[in-house]
Order: structure tokens, then sequence, then C-alpha cells
């Protein structure tokens, strides 16, 4: 396990600018989810306008499948189709009626609803996703706020045939972005709220080991000021890659704690809604970034080669 996390000074952090940001598509509507494909394009989800995405290589667009809610982060499972968190769209819309996961054939567009709820409680806000090499899945559920009320969240473990759901952690503040270390051994999740990640021990498919005392121990690293963690990837050195909220950026963080460094954009693709990173590449070594406020997608080289997904496509 993790030694205890930190909060990290702002002056303690190492700030990097990337090299060699490019452009690989613009005018999508709150972009998130980035699945890095084998040709060299990506599949995204674009949040506002419900839709799920394929960007070729060549930055051409083209619309996988259109949804209801608000689609969110997403993953390929054992079976190669494409299973998706939605967050069931804003609270303010006036149709929120609660969130969901579904699974979604790639080639036709077909989408089937695995998970509503759980023992009888209506799934707030699914975020995001990482597939075990079991072949089961780790979702946040973020909850939702409601105007003056907020569900509290959760962590889930589930099945790909929908009859397989588990909550492995409740309560959690605010979960967004998943992911599991190299071995499978650690789940990170990162707050929203907070800008904490938190890291689990996993005992077993949708099992953790009991927090100790007041948990303080499960807190991988925090950071200072008026910022929040979005979604998360992994690399193969074991290091967690958040996207920032306000800020912007991806803060890379040790798996022991013991570094936190921030890398930017530069002001040509500044974001201040960096939603999500992921890696594909024949040596997962390109970056996918999606930025949520600016809606695009940029690509640009890492300096770690990603962590390599239990499934792919």
């Amino acid at each position: 396990m993790t030694t205890p996390g930190r909060p990290w000074r702002a002056d303690a952090i190492e700030v990097v600018t990337l090299d060699g940001v490019a452009l690989l598509a613009d005018g999508l509507d709150f972009p998130e989810g980035p699945v890095a494909m084998a040709d060299g394009g990506v599949i995204v989800t674009e949040i506002d306008s419900a839709r799920i995405t394929r960007i070729g290589p060549d930055g051409a667009v083209d619309v996988v499948a259109r949804c209801d809610g608000g689609p969110n982060g997403a993953a390929i499972g054992p079976d190669g189709a494409l299973y998706v968190c939605n967050n069931g769209g804003r609270y303010a819309s006036g149709t929120y009626q609660g969130g969901w996961v579904d699974r979604v054939d790639i080639g036709t567009g077909a989408i089937e609803r695995l998970y509503t709820e759980y023992q009888g409680r209506r799934l707030s806000g699914p975020n995001d996703l990482v597939f075990d090499e079991a072949g089961g899945f780790w979702f946040s559920d973020l909850g939702k706020t409601r105007g003056r009320e907020r569900d509290v969240g959760s962590i889930y473990y589930a099945g790909i045939d929908g009859d397989s759901l588990v909550e492995a952690i409740h309560p959690a503040e605010m979960p967004n972005g998943i992911g599991l270390s190299p071995d499978g051994g650690t789940v990170y999740y990162a707050e929203t709220g907070t800008a904490r990640l938190r890291a689990r021990r996993v005992t077993g498919p949708g099992t953790v080991a009991p927090l100790e005392g007041h948990g303080s121990a499960s807190v991988l690293a925090g950071l200072p000021g008026h910022q929040g963690f979005d979604s998360l990837a992994v690399d193969s050195q074991g290091n967690v890659c958040v996207a920032m909220l306000v800020t912007g950026g991806v803060t890379v963080i040790a798996p022991d704690g013991d570094s936190v460094v921030r890398y930017v954009l530069g002001p040509e693709f500044h974001d201040d809604m960096t939603t999500n990173i992921c890696f594909g590449g024949p040596d997962l070594t390109t970056a996918y970034i999606t930025l949520g406020h600016t809606g695009r997608v940029v690509t640009v080289r890492w300096p770690v080669p990603g962590l390599r997904l239990a499934y792919n496509a």
C-alpha cells in the first residue's frame, strides 16, 4: 500500500510546459472519455450534446452513437464493445432522472442500458470506469448536486452481464477519475471538489481493504487552492495522471505520493476544463487530452509511456 499522502504546497510542485502539442479536433461539445484506437484515432464522448464521437487520425469526426443524458467516461470491454458511464445530464436541464451505465456497439451504434440502480437506489452520476484483467470494471459515481441538496458518491464494481453490481466504497467525496495500478492491486480515484487523489488496496473483484482510523492513509496527494480533479489515466511507471479543472493541464502524481508534477499545454491550448487523458500509439507515448471548455482534443508526445489497458480496440 502507499504511504499516507500530504497536501502539496503550490511552490513545491514542478511545472512543465509540454512541447509539440497538436490540435486533433475542435468544435466538440464538452469532450470527455477519450479511448485510443488502433488506427491512431480516438473515440470521445460529448457530454453536452449526448454523442459518442470517433475522431480519425486525420481529425475527421464521425458520430458513433447518439444517446440520452450526458455520456462521460468510456472504456473498451472484453467483448470489444464500448462501455460508457452516463451522468444523466445536467440537473438544471429539468430532464435529469438519474444516471446509468451503457454498452455501445461501436460498429452499429446500438446502445444497451446495463445498470440504472443499486439495491433499489438510483445511480446518481456515473462518471468514469476502468476494466481489470478479470473482465469486470470499476466505476465512479460522482453523485449529483440538486439545488440545495447533493447525493453522496460511491465506487462500484460491475460485470458486463448487466446483472453483477457491487458497491465497493461508500461514502466517497465526489469521486471522478478512476484507474488501476499496473499490478491491479490498487484502485485510484480522484475527488473533484477536494482535489485529492485516493488509493485503496484491492483485495478481490469489487472488494478493497478497510480503512484504518480516519482513512488519511488513503489520500495519496492533495493540492491547495481553488482547483479540482477530473478524470485520470495511469502510466507504465504507475504514475497517476489527473486532468485538472480550474487551473487546466494534467497533474502527475507518483505512486508513492512523493512527487507531483503539473504539465501545462501553453497559452495556445490552455483550457480551464481539462477533462481527461488517455494514451495510444504503437508505444503508448501519444497522449490524447480532452479540453471541455474550448471543445478540443489535442495530442502530445508524453514523457512516459502509458499503461496498456486490459482491453483495447
